[in-house]
């Protein structure tokens, strides 16, 4: 019986999310055998610059849509935040997972709130759309650029004097984090990045076995909000050197997309929601990066 070899980053956090895909496919299909396979991407060994800074996109999705395209792995998992809007045209995303909390959130030290927080605490994060949405709830707030895998960020609270750092949620719940120390940010004024939350499994478009497997588990309601994030994505070419965040919800039988753009000194947020039927998912993306062009995001881009 076929091995399926799964492409991960080696991080605590990305094992972990690869063995929830391991085990969904297991209940499902336990005749195959899974083996993880570690990749290095270029976003794991440039540990001293920001991700703006480093430039170009896919950061952590590159090398291991490499290694899919040259057959050394079959189904790439990755965080669909990290997923650049377009791919190599020879791989399809075949399945997003249902989200976990898609929320950002600030693990502050002695468990205080973004209120108790003294004038000109130092915040750790080195994510541009992270900064501007911070600064915007409080100006006062000194920022200092952090890298590395959660656990590290964390630790660097204690070690480099931090206040607090902002981290995804859905990472910290995957890591059996307690909750009790987490601040969460609203998602109306803190827009998180496009497919926060959600995970995505890539593989090749002719590997029609492997494809009709991770229908079994596709979430459709997630799929059809990443999809429409991603269109808005696409369509404002945005990556890590822009401030840019988009969330898709189900309200009813309607899909509802907000999507923010900012300046990169924070001066000017643009945000905007666009509705429409749930099936629609593409155009409601379209019409979204068209009105926010219109209230004037390609200046900012």
């Amino acid at each position: 019986m076929r091995t399926i070899k799964i492409g991960s980053r080696a991080s605590e956090l990305a094992l972990t999310q690869a063995e929830i895909i391991i085990g969904m496919l297991k209940e499902r299909f336990p005749q195959y055998q899974y083996e993880i396979i570690k990749i290095k991407t270029i976003g794991d060994k440039i540990l001293d610059k920001t991700l703006s800074k480093i430039g170009g996109k896919g950061l952590f999705v590159k090398e291991i849509q490499t290694a899919l395209l040259e057959e050394e792995i079959d189904l790439a998992v990755h965080s669909m935040k990290d997923m650049p809007a377009e791919s190599p045209e020879e791989l399809i995303l075949g399945a997003i997972t249902k989200r976990e909390d898609p929320r950002d959130v600030l693990v502050i030290k002695d468990n205080r709130t973004l209120e108790e927080l003294p004038q000109g605490a130092l915040i750790g994060t080195s994510s541009l759309r992270r900064k501007v949405q911070l600064l915007r709830l409080r100006q006062d707030l000194q920022l200092k650029d952090i890298r590395g895998n959660v656990g590290t960020r964390l630790k660097k609270i204690e070690t480099e004097g931090l206040d607090a750092v902002i981290l995804a949620a859905a990472g910290l719940k995957r890591l059996g984090y307690d909750e009790e120390t987490f601040y969460y940010l609203d998602i109306d004024n803190f827009t998180p990045a496009v497919g926060q939350g959600a995970l995505g499994c890539e593989i090749r478009k002719n590997d029609k076995e492997l494809h009709r497997m991770l229908q079994e588990i596709n979430d459709e309601e997630t799929y059809h909000c990443v999809m429409g994030e991603r269109q808005f994505l696409k369509l404002l070419e945005g990556g890590c050197h822009v401030p840019i965040g988009a969330y898709g919800k189900k309200v009813e039988e309607e899909l509802w997309i907000t999507g923010m753009v900012a300046s990169l000194d924070g001066q000017q947020v643009l945000r905007h929601t666009e509705k429409g039927e749930f099936h629609n998912f593409l155009e409601i993306g379209s019409r979204l990066a068209e009105e926010m062009m219109a209230l004037g995001a390609k200046e900012l881009l």
